[in-house]
């Protein structure tokens, strides 16, 4: 083993000789060294526990060295392991099986992974430990081919051995493999623990395969282990992300809930079911109850905050985790990027992303969505320029994301040209999202027939929201044949989708197809097919208020209604003529006006106006599209009352200011 020592210092030469002796210690005798020893490593005093004990260390070096290794591990520090190292050679314990195991470790945990497997090799007494010591260092490092090849070279395994592989293929999403090597794992008689099964419960969420883990789950039942707070949390969170959220808080129930990664469950699985009202609600009751938020916590209740697009508790948020040192956090950060985008303040975005200090892939691509989202395409195109030019490797996220900027802003060569630069150049599989954006480029340019034959030569199959897209395309270029072959292809899909009964209803309307426009609406009444309702929301004071059309449960409805009246009346004045032609051609022209005057996001915007002062912006949002009217009507409103709307609907972000809008009436 003398190839080790040649760059190695021992200890004692690194450390300086006017380290003191603690009074405390100096009269410690042999029999209380190690709980005093171990007190100082455990403080990470490694040099000073050294010092104080050098010469119960040598007398005893088995007993000692396990403990300064432990220290080394604690401080991540190579320097002093390699140290040790020397030392454990002159001293002679290199054949300690214990002490080697330790020294592995060491190198193991702090990820110098090159002499961990010399040393390995040569070691002269190897055991499982050694063995599930190394495994477990590639599977730190993601090496898991390595690991693998350790794992099959064992003649002899412990569950220990089982739990770190399993647990390493489930962290990397290799599920399904992960699976079925627990299934091995049982088939030749290993009892798992809570460890092994938290990792399978990892797996089944992965997959979000609910028969295999209720089936788990019933083997937990069993054993006694479901107020396992490792095993309860981790079954609870395969309910949840599997889209079973009653059953993942069932479990959470009966277990006490005794730490913050409970409530995180809790809190990110009802985030991730569209419960995010309930997910903010948990997160005060975390913060009552005593619980600490971590990184995990924020990123759930910000990305609450985001789907509610609720900006004044998402200011809140974001000045506690200011607080608590989580704000510097990449994915924190990312989250905070996508939450002031989606509530529709973007230099905020621009600054979260500003201060970040060491941002990675997913932060840039957050805010590369960011500017596709608020229509920034060119802003997004250098943006990712500049990702390119610090050197990190885009991802999928990152082209979606790219695309989707270029797609709502109407950059179709460049589009097309960054989606062959992700096949070709970047050798990334495009997804079905990645194709959809092409043939949002290629329809909105007018190229349908291409979009059409682009979507059927995909390598993978179509779904509903593709061909939604064609058939939007063809609302706005009038051709009415194609949006019924289309519409035909989505029904087909899901028969009961309202949208592409009212596109294509639209579309047929457009080009005076009046009695096609009946059978449309006619299949919609045989099918009980009804039109989703439009509904708006707008915060004001922490407070959110909803708008929907035909709903008359506000308390100032009447003055909305009277305040609607003398606006429209003073629009028309400009030049406003409401657009008609997309309302049921069955009533008069009177309450067809009635009708888009009371669109919800008209109703948002003039209780905003009526409640906020001069100058304010006013950010509404909306769950659809907004309609064309709603857009040309939007575009008077702010230059009356020289105000800027901020509209974020189903798709995107309309910034109107002077009677301008952002989208360039691309949209």
């Amino acid at each position: 083993m003398g190839k080790y020592s040649c760059h190695l210092r021992p200890l004692s030469y690194s450390i300086p000789q006017h380290y003191p002796t603690p009074r405390c210690l100096s009269t410690t005798n042999t029999y209380e060294a190690p709980t005093a020893f171990t007190t100082l490593c455990s403080k990470d005093r490694l040099k000073e526990a050294f010092e104080a004990f050098r010469s119960q260390i040598w007398s005893d070096p088995p007993l000692f060295f396990p403990l300064l290794l432990k220290s080394c591990i604690q401080t991540q520090s190579l320097s002093l392991t390699q140290q040790l190292h020397s030392l454990i050679l002159t001293s002679g314990c290199s054949a300690d099986k214990s002490v080697t195991n330790h020294l592995l470790n060491a190198y193991a945990k702090i990820g110098d992974l090159r002499i961990a497997v010399k040393l390995f090799d040569i070691m002269p007494r190897r055991n499982i430990m050694s063995c599930n010591i190394l495994i477990g260092g590639f599977v730190q490092s993601g090496d898991l081919e390595s690991a693998r090849k350790v794992f099959d070279g064992m003649p002899e395994r412990n569950v220990a051995t089982w739990n770190v592989m399993v647990m390493g293929l489930t962290q990397f999403e290799f599920n399904e493999e992960g699976l079925n090597l627990f299934a091995r794992m049982r088939g030749l008689g290993f009892m798992p623990d809570g460890f092994t099964l938290g990792s399978v419960f990892r797996g089944c969420a992965g997959l979000k395969d609910l028969n295999s883990g209720r089936q788990v789950h019933g083997y937990v039942v069993k054993s006694g282990l479901e107020l396992n707070s490792v095993v309860g949390n981790a079954l609870a969170h395969m309910y949840m992300k599997s889209g079973s959220l009653g059953e993942g808080e069932r479990v959470i129930e009966a277990v006490p809930i005794t730490s913050a990664v409970a409530y995180n469950t809790l809190i990110a699985g009802r985030a991730q079911n569209g419960f995010s009202e309930g997910a903010l609600d948990q997160y005060n009751k975390m913060k009552t109850a005593g619980f600490r938020p971590d990184k995990i916590t924020f990123v759930s209740v910000i990305s609450s905050c985001s789907e509610l697009a609720t900006l004044g508790q998402g200011q809140q948020i974001h000045a506690e985790a200011v607080k608590t040192g989580y704000s510097r956090v990449a994915s924190v950060i990312s989250s905070l990027v996508s939450m002031y985008s989606r509530c529709g303040c973007l230099d905020n975005s621009v600054n979260a992303f500003s201060e970040s200090e060491e941002a990675d892939v997913v932060v840039w691509s957050s805010m590369i969505a960011a500017y596709g989202f608020h229509g920034k395409g060119k802003e997004a195109i250098e943006l990712f320029k500049r990702m390119d030019q610090e050197g990190l490797e885009a991802n999928d996220v990152t082209f979606l994301s790219l695309l989707y900027a270029c797609s709502h802003c109407g950059f179709k060569d460049k589009g097309i040209e960054i989606f062959d630069m992700m096949v070709e150049k970047h050798k990334l599989e495009p997804r079905l999202e990645h194709y959809t954006c092409v043939v949002d480029l290629l329809g909105r340019s007018g190229r349908l027939e291409e979009a059409e034959s682009f979507i059927r030569t995909m390598t993978v199959k179509a779904d509903t929201i593709i061909w939604k897209t064609l058939l939007s395309a063809c609302k706005i270029h009038k051709n009415a044949d194609m949006a019924k072959r289309m519409a035909e292809e989505v029904l087909r899909l899901d028969p009961h989708d309202s949208a592409s009964y009212v596109l294509l209803s639209n579309t047929q309307a457009s080009a005076k197809r009046w009695k096609d426009v009946s059978e449309v609406r006619k299949a919609m009444r045989d099918r009980k097919v009804k039109k989703e309702p439009g509904i708006s929301w707008f915060e004001v004071k922490n407070q959110v208020h909803q708008f929907c059309m035909g709903d008359e449960s506000h308390p100032q409805l009447m003055e909305i209604d009277s305040y609607l009246k003398e606006l429209t009346w003073e629009m028309k004045l400009r030049g406003y003529v409401p657009d008609t032609g997309s309302v049921l051609h069955d009533m008069d022209a009177e309450e067809k006006e009635n009708n888009l005057a009371h669109h919800s996001e008209k109703l948002a915007i003039a209780f905003a106006l009526m409640n906020t002062p001069e100058g304010f912006p006013i950010r509404v949002m909306k769950n659809l599209r907004i309609c064309g009217d709603c857009h040309v009507a939007i575009k008077h409103i702010s230059e009356i009352k020289n105000r800027e709307i901020v509209v974020r609907d189903a798709s995107r972000f309309h910034h109107f200011k002077n009677g301008k809008c952002s989208c360039g009436d691309y949209w």
